[in-house]
């Protein structure tokens, strides 16, 4: 009897790592995100605290990217199923976005901090030739296959200059901006164009909607970093941004009704970019309303990350997650 058990136990294994999807680095991306919010807090916040974030993440995407290599060598026709799906596809840069925020919560070790740029710059770019390529010459897209998770490819080009302007790589970095960008304005049409005339997103979609912040508020600290300091063009993209979080915020109880789902994990790098922004805007301005928001939103993200890491460990212990969809 112990060993049909024992049996069973494997094949629930094997089968939950079947299953274990590509959108697992999101939470790399809102761990990462909460890290450099706190890292750009300063004074009077505790240094212990980014720190000892960093080292957590920087965990966290070992054990990920362990598992999803393991994933990649045992199964290679489920990670080609998900390069073939029209939501899952977009998560994969997900990975390298990964990589390029580690790079920057690593900036005080430059030799850590450039590799981890360097690789994630190439993986980065490599990803949006693929990605770009399958919506070109797709077969199987429709207009209804579009949401949100399709900024995930556009804003990992936008972080790209957060580091490498640091490493004085400034033409490769505007390189990388414009890609973002440029791609963003128009994905933002084509996402807009879907959400208003097309049916509602499904409730395992509903959280990327926070995703319609990143782009704006990573652009915002991106091209600050580039220009070296705050101008006009800057300010459009921290009010756009501004704008959205007010959007987004103000249909909170819409959000607050869906169940956790791993897709959750949309609110919080989204959330964690708007708070940076934030800062930069105060650093800039030094007008304090803009010092009360970050506190605001700083707290709220806190929370918002807590709450996603308990609801998280709850549902793999009940083996709620890594299940055929």
């Amino acid at each position: 009897m112990s060993n049909i058990q024992t049996d069973h136990g494997i094949v629930a294994e094997q089968n939950r790592l079947l299953h274990f999807p590509v959108s697992f680095f999101s939470i790399v991306m809102g761990l990462s995100g909460v890290t450099l919010a706190w890292k750009a807090a300063g004074q009077p916040a505790p240094a212990a605290i980014p720190f000892m974030l960093m080292l957590f993440t920087s965990l966290v995407m070992v054990v990920i990217t362990s598992f999803y290599a393991v994933k990649l060598l045992r199964y290679p026709s489920a990670v080609m199923d998900e390069l073939r799906h029209p939501v899952r596809l977009n998560f994969f840069p997900a990975f390298s976005i990964s990589l390029l925020l580690l790079s920057v919560a690593w900036q005080d070790y430059s030799q850590i901090s450039f590799g981890l740029w360097l690789c994630g710059a190439v993986i980065q770019f490599c990803l949006t030739l693929y990605v770009m390529s399958s919506w070109i010459h797709h077969s199987h897209y429709t207009l209804s296959h579009a949401n949100p998770s399709w900024f995930i490819p556009v804003v990992g080009n936008i972080i790209v200059p957060i580091t490498g302007s640091h490493f004085a790589y400034i033409e490769v970095s505007w390189f990388f901006f414009s890609i973002g960008l440029v791609f963003w304005l128009v994905l933002l049409t084509i996402v807009l164009y879907r959400l208003f005339f097309h049916e509602p997103l499904p409730a395992r979609l509903t959280p990327m909607l926070f995703i319609l912040l990143a782009p704006p508020s990573v652009g915002f600290v991106s091209y600050s970093g580039l220009v070296g300091g705050l101008d006009n063009f800057g300010r459009v993209l921290y009010y756009i941004a501004l704008f959205l979080s007010l959007l987004l915020f103000s249909n909170v109880l819409r959000f607050i009704r869906l169940p956790f789902f791993l897709s959750s994990w949309a609110y919080s790098f989204p959330v964690a970019a708007l708070t940076i922004a934030t800062k930069k805007m105060f650093m800039f301005t030094a007008l304090p309303l803009f010092n009360v928001l970050f506190v605001a939103l700083i707290s709220i993200l806190s929370l918002l990350v807590l709450w996603l890491v308990v609801r998280t460990c709850k549902a793999v212990i009940a083996g709620e997650l890594c299940r055929p969809e």
